[in-house]
């Protein structure tokens, strides 16, 4: 996520997803048969209690506990899971303190080792609830939509301004902990878009905290643009899997001082870097260039990332290793609303229009894609099936396992591809449209040689096929 201004929050003092069923238990506590997520025995993927697949979808919807009431909180979580998502990022404290629309306040004093909590109150009653009920009831609303939340503590601006102590942090954490360790649906996402060098105490300590009371839920960091997770914390206990934030710039905008990560916009670079660390560990882009961000982010005067852009980051990193991925759209992200004052980042439309921007509901079909196969955890990156790669958007993704494979053309480019690398004489090959979700069959093919493809369109950014080979 990047960096939102304190003033964008104008505080208003005025009042196919895996199935769940869930009842309210006598304590009000949502009692869910959402399925816990645990590591796959190889290390590289999620997975349900039962053994299934779990591809991670994620929106990212920063800041719907401080913006959004529960009946628009409602209507957003009902939106993402008709759109196949099945994770959303939310930040638990953007600022220290902070607010809700309700005007509920966090905690007491500033200090954010004191959350200010009702005692004997109405979590159910608007007038009684207070800012933590607030987030639980959304919270359950996502469980019984079939919904994980991915909750950020506290964003890093107010760790990185002082606001925020290693002695507080084992209180905050150990509160957050016992708060939400029986919920179903909680992933923890650690840290804030800072590197991890800065304050590197507070976020072990986090770590740290959570998990000894919370060991049931699975705990990443989110680390600062075109960093990853596994530059300060893969060997943590804590850490159960990797998060990379490829950034917003394109190519000519990344000026990393770190010229092992001048990545651009090859988000894939990282999931290869991942991929190669010991001990294994899933990992995947928990935040890449955002739908209708200015490209770079910062200067409105430049041109948007589109749909294509986002539907390019998702192939490339899944194919490249990555357990899943996670979409955002600016304004969504920042639930820009019409009573806003002020807007980041140039968003001129409102959240309730913005969620229905094309990327968002075309990234369902990866999902539906990577869960079509059996085999889903034997699935590995292998370039070796690119016979004549290329740059930049030229790049092609290959990924297989022994009974099929697919490979990602951005641009409509002819695709020279070495076979033999999947089971079989012969093998069906067919084209699959990330704009549709809809399947082509090509024919049967020789499974020798080098074999030439060309999907149709012509050959322009934004053209993007996966070429799918399935043994016969």
């Amino acid at each position: 996520m990047i960096s939102i201004c304190k003033k964008l929050l104008p505080l208003a003092f005025a009042g196919a997803l895996f199935s769940c069923t869930s009842t309210t238990s006598d304590e009000g506590r949502l009692s869910s048969q959402m399925s816990a997520l645990s590591v796959s025995e190889n290390g590289r993927y999620l997975m349900t209690d039962d053994g299934r697949p779990f591809f991670w979808l994620g929106d990212t919807g920063w800041l719907l506990f401080n913006k959004l009431d529960r009946d628009e909180a409602e209507h957003y979580l009902e939106d993402r899971k008709r759109k196949g998502f099945n994770v959303v990022q939310a930040m638990v404290l953007h600022t220290v303190p902070s607010v809700n629309v309700y005007g509920d306040s966090s905690m007491v004093n500033k200090d954010i080792s004191r959350p200010l909590v009702t005692e004997g109150n109405n979590p159910e009653v608007a007038e009684e609830y207070d800012y933590w009920d607030h987030i639980d009831y959304i919270i359950d609303q996502a469980a019984e939509k079939g919904i994980y939340m991915a909750l950020v503590p506290v964003w890093g601006s107010p760790v990185k301004d002082g606001k925020v102590s290693v002695e507080q942090t084992t209180k905050y954490a150990t509160f957050l902990a016992e708060r939400w360790k029986d919920r179903p649906n909680i992933i923890w996402l650690n840290g804030g878009d800072i590197p991890a060098s800065d304050s590197t105490a507070v976020w072990l300590e986090m770590g740290k905290t959570i998990k000894a009371i919370d060991s049931n839920h699975l705990m990443t960091y989110h680390p600062r643009g075109r960093t990853a997770s596994s530059d300060w914390f893969h060997n943590e206990p804590w850490l159960d899997f990797n998060m990379v934030q490829s950034g917003h710039r394109r190519y000519d905008q990344d000026t990393s001082s770190n010229e092992k990560k001048h990545y651009g916009e090859d988000n894939w670079k990282f999931m290869e870097v991942d991929w190669a660390l010991n001990p294994v560990k899933p990992t995947i882009d928990g935040e890449p260039s955002y739908e209708g961000i200015p490209q770079g982010l910062h200067d409105t005067k430049e041109p948007v990332w589109q749909d294509h852009d986002v539907r390019r980051y998702g192939y490339w990193s899944v194919f490249a290793g990555a357990f899943g991925y996670t979409y955002g759209q600016n304004s969504v992200m920042q639930m820009h609303a019409a009573t806003d004052t002020t807007t980041a980042y140039g968003s001129t439309t409102l959240w309730t229009e913005a969620m229905d921007a094309p990327g968002a509901g075309q990234m369902q079909f990866l999902k539906k894609l990577m869960l079509s196969r059996d085999g889903y955890f034997d699935r590995v990156p292998d370039q070796s099936l690119v016979a004549e790669n290329g740059e930049k958007y030229n790049r092609l993704l290959a990924t297989r396992t022994d009974h099929y494979a697919f490979i990602y053309n951005y641009n409509g480019r002819e695709m020279k591809i070495n076979m033999g690398k999947i089971n079989g004489d012969k093998v069906k090959a067919s084209w699959f449209d990330p704009r549709t979700g809809e399947s082509t069959v090509i024919g049967e093919v020789e499974n020798t040689g080098v074999q030439t493809f060309k999907p149709e369109g012509g050959e322009k950014d934004g053209n993007d096929w996966v070429l799918v080979l399935d043994s016969l």
